[in-house]
């Protein structure tokens, strides 16, 4: 990620945490937030915007194509739930990005697509047969944290 990206991402942080002690609502950013973020820690390759079933591919060590999933943990709150994972689209697997109340990465997990339909398949839960989302606790005990390692 080039410096001017990482200048511009730095100061949309800082206003999307002001707006969000000013009004208590999210500023709609944490999604492009980690797609950035991941993307540069890991050296992958972002997508032009809204492609078709994946955010990024690693062409450095095995090809992937992963979804990427963000999730902003403020304090004294429950970890919530992985926004809708589309497996009716190609991707290789699912890289979920946990921010802390500054947007900052704290962790990156990482779950195979087969793993996560299996998971999503699970009968019992609207959630996830309908919806296609899972807790983040769900989804960290069927993934593995890549980051930091």
């Amino acid at each position: 990620m080039n410096q001017s990206v990482k200048d511009i991402l730095g100061e949309v942080k800082k206003l999307a945490a002001e707006y969000y002690q000013l009004t208590a609502k999210p500023l709609g950013v944490t999604g492009e937030i980690g797609e950035f973020e991941v993307a540069d820690k890991l050296g992958l390759e972002l997508m032009e915007a809204r492609s078709e079933g994946y955010d990024a591919i690693n062409k450095k060590g095995p090809y992937r194509r992963v979804q990427i999933k963000t999730r902003r943990k403020l304090p004294d709150q429950s970890p919530g739930r992985v926004s809708k994972i589309n497996t009716e689209k190609d991707f290789d697997s699912v890289m979920l990005a946990l921010l802390d109340e500054d947007f900052e990465v704290k962790e990156i997990w990482e779950a195979d697509r087969e793993i996560v339909t299996k998971k999503l398949d699970e009968p019992g839960s609207i959630s996830r047969n309908v919806r296609r989302q899972m807790g983040v606790t769900q989804f960290k005990s069927i993934a593995q944290k890549i980051w930091p390692n």
